[in-house]
């Protein structure tokens, strides 16, 4: 009898050890877990509040140099210039960004191409006059520094409204454009009669307006987290990131809007608005950018090489349109450029930057044909 309940001790003993080994693995398991959901989250916060940093350093060190340039009426063009390694480029890059924007394709694109990377009018650090907020007017600035700066025939690389811009010095000074390469320029639903269901319209120019008629707001960064057509898709969730967005702009004011648990893609569009002049915005809001441009005629008259880069067509649950064009449109400017090349990706707006290696690759393979 004394040796069962001697063996009933024993046996009782051990249970209590193993628990405590399984609670100890158990602990340590989730510390393992933790500790990684720590670091991924610490550098998914990195990322975004760093994401362009790098990308500009390579880019100076790939021996691009700011520079400035002041026209016969005064208006200065800012640009960077990259090493001469090829025949020239002209990026122009779109509405409310800056040269900065093609800081992840510039490295690259310097050991095949002369780059220069321009600040459109009423943006960055060229002049931010309104008196040259249209399509023509900037154009004939451009053709001057073309002669003038670059001084030789360059391929045209222009994104968005940069993409208008493009077409059209190939179309009324084609003795200085080798070719073209058009990244998802709005053609045919880029006027105000032709954008009204579309997302730029909604979340841009209409929310831009709007600001500009209102004095209880002078951040425009905070205005449009707060008023925001995407992020009033969100529910909740806007009421979090314009709060934060407020917060951050009064700790860092002028400072681009960086949010460490927002996918910094979602908010790049707001990186450069503190140096973009919102009366530019609203020539589009108002239609006169495209006062003495036809935008079929422009197409038209185009004769140099080109390739037309489609962002593919989106449309959200209510109809709207997320994309620069509709596909009939495309179909459209791509009938109309003699001899064009379209190529349509799965990406967002801003190609080069949401698909840079892709890009990269379209603007080599772009000079057999100019060749």
């Amino acid at each position: 009898m004394e040796r069962v309940i001697h063996s009933k001790i024993r046996g009782s003993g051990q249970k209590p050890k193993r628990k405590c080994r399984v609670l100890k693995i158990i602990l340590l398991v989730l510390a393992i877990i933790t500790a990684i959901v720590a670091i991924a989250l610490g550098i998914y916060a990195y990322q975004n509040m760093n994401y362009d940093k790098k990308p500009l350093k390579q880019t100076h060190r790939a021996g691009y140099i700011e520079k400035q340039v002041t026209l016969d009426d005064g208006t200065i063009l800012n640009y960077a210039e990259g090493p001469d390694n090829g025949p020239a480029l002209l990026l122009i890059h779109g509405q409310s960004m800056q040269w900065e924007d093609y800081s992840r394709v510039l490295p690259e694109l310097a050991e095949y191409y002369h780059v220069y990377a321009i600040d459109c009018h009423g943006h960055g650090d060229s002049s931010h006059d309104a008196s040259k907020y249209t399509a023509v007017a900037m154009g004939k600035d451009f053709v001057w520094f073309i002669e003038n700066v670059i001084g030789e025939p360059a391929v045209l690389s222009g994104h968005s409204s940069g993409g208008i811009l493009a077409a059209w010095i190939a179309a009324y000074a084609p003795e200085l454009v080798q070719g073209i390469v058009l990244e998802d320029p709005p053609f045919f639903s880029v006027e105000p009669h032709e954008m009204q269901d579309t997302f730029v319209w909604l979340d841009s120019f209409e929310i831009g307006h709007n600001f500009k008629n209102q004095t209880v707001e002078d951040d425009y960064v905070v205005y449009y987290m707060e008023n925001s057509y995407l992020w009033g898709k969100f529910g909740d969730l806007r009421k979090l990131t314009a709060r934060s967005t407020r917060e951050y702009r009064e700790a860092h004011p002028r400072e681009p809007l960086k949010l460490w648990y927002v996918p910094y893609q979602w908010i790049h569009g707001t990186l450069y608005l503190d140096d973009f002049d919102l009366d530019f915005a609203e020539t589009f809001y108002t239609g006169t950018w495209f006062k003495g441009l036809d935008q079929e005629e422009t197409l038209s008259k185009i004769n140099t090489p080109s390739v037309y880069i489609k962002a593919a067509t989106q449309y959200g649950e209510d109809g709207v349109l997320y994309a620069a064009n509709r596909d009939e449109d495309a179909e459209k400017v791509h009938s109309l450029l003699k001899g064009n090349e379209m190529i349509t990706i799965k990406s967002g707006h801003d190609i080069h930057f949401e698909k840079p290696d892709e890009f990269i690759t379209i603007m080599v393979d772009f000079l057999k044909k100019i060749e």
